[in-house]
């Protein structure tokens, strides 16, 4: 931690996170990144359908991104909890450039499509649990909210500038350039990273990985408050993964509005992840309230109940940018929550846990939801989405144990 002093009652807790120079480093890293991932994302889904002229088959191209969390989750934490994570994030940015720059010279086959979005969601897995456990150490206890609306700010600001010129550009240019920034993107985190000093953790004893990923799950089971928020957590993906795929349906057979409403209701949603974390430090005095929590569920679960009921586009329109600060809101908390409950030695399994409850629920949401979409409309998807996330709510309040530092069982 920087030597320097800052007055905990002067400034924000975004600012004095911000005052860090080693979070700023952090947080440069991961905006430049997301930029890359913008123009990435664009790029493959424009692309895919262009080589194949099939929804089906872009539809692939998340099965290609969800796949990787789900078989190397587990073994990602045990990595990030042994070895030293600033390491780990260099070495995955430097894989993910190799991979973009790959793609950006081979992407007209699609085998090589899916194959590369199969390895950059391989080398996030191992990059996204390092930089959430690291952060902790880069600022102070009560500055991690603040430090956490920073990222998040910045990942939805880029988003929602750089999507169109992503468009634009691929649209002029083709895919190529586009996976070339995204390889550029990554060389710069790497960089900005490697300068980053991180506090140096004490040494693990020696065991296999089998043995570390046993005794995170046997922690997360013995764990009342992470038991209960893994099926929080779930229930929340078994709802987001198809609402979130299939908004374009709701747009089009639902509210009945063409492409453009369809952006704006897209729009929306940015706007509003945007505005929330900027908000959010000034109303929370305790992430781990249960209002902070499980609220932002509830939110959102009344957001879906009010689009299934409605076929007006304007309240469309109002009750997504309140779904967008639902999002914004929840993510930062539970993450935040995490950060500052969890011992530093089991943040990484824990960490990667979470990404493989929620891919896992996410991917069989979005397979159940186009079942229900084509047989019984999309209306009822988000009737069941809404009841999902409100049950998700309810559960948190109702049955999670107060929120308090997990215990180590190893101290």
């Amino acid at each position: 931690m920087e030597a320097e002093t800052i007055e905990n009652g002067e400034h924000s807790a975004l600012r004095r996170a911000l005052a860090r120079p080693q979070f700023r480093r952090l947080l440069s890293a991961h905006t430049i990144s997301r930029w890359g991932d913008t123009f990435n994302s664009v790029a493959l889904v424009i692309l895919v359908y262009r080589l194949t002229g099939s929804g089906v088959k872009v539809a692939g191209t998340v099965a290609f991104e969800i796949g990787p969390v789900l078989l190397f989750g587990f073994v990602a934490g045990s990595v990030v909890d042994r070895y030293p994570r600033r390491h780990i994030m260099i070495g995955a940015d430097a894989a993910r450039a190799v991979v973009a720059l790959l793609l950006a010279a081979f992407h007209e086959r699609l085998l090589v499509v899916y194959l590369a979005a199969f390895l950059l969601s391989a080398s996030s897995v191992f990059f996204n649990p390092a930089a959430a456990s690291v952060l902790p150490s880069l600022v102070e206890n009560d500055e991690i909210v603040g430090a956490n609306s920073a990222i998040w700010s910045a990942a939805v600001v880029s988003q929602i500038a750089l999507a169109p010129a992503a468009g634009a550009l691929v649209a002029v240019a083709g895919a190529g350039p586009a996976f070339t920034i995204n390889a550029a993107s990554f060389v710069v985190s790497g960089v900005l990273i490697a300068s980053l000093t991180v506090p140096q953790r004490a040494p693990s004893p020696p065991s296999r990985h089998r043995d570390d990923i046993i005794e995170g799950l046997r922690v997360i089971r013995r764990s009342g408050l992470l038991s209960m928020l893994a099926t929080v957590q779930g229930l929340a993906a078994l709802s987001a993964g198809a609402t979130s795929a299939l908004l374009v349906v709701l747009a089009e057979d639902h509210l009945k509005v063409g492409a453009s409403q369809f952006g704006m209701l897209i729009a929306a949603i940015g706007v509003g992840a945007g505005f929330a974390p900027l908000a959010l430090q000034h109303v929370v005095d305790d992430v781990r309230r249960r209002r902070f929590l499980f609220g932002p569920y509830l939110l959102r679960g009344s957001v879906d109940l009010i689009l299934a009921g409605t076929r007006n586009f304007g309240v469309a329109l109002g009750a997504l940018g309140l779904y967008g600060i639902g999002t914004s809101t929840g993510n930062i908390t539970f993450n935040s929550a995490l950060q500052a409950s969890v011992p530093d030695r089991l943040r990484g399994r824990v960490f990667a846990f979470y990404d493989v409850v929620w891919q896992t629920a996410r991917l069989a949401s979005i397979g159940l939801g186009g079942v229900l979409a084509d047989h019984m409309g999309i209306a009822v998807v988000y009737w069941m989405g809404g009841s999902l996330l409100v049950a998700a709510s309810v559960l948190g309040f109702v049955a999670c144990p107060e929120i308090r530092p997990v215990c180590d069982p190893s101290s």
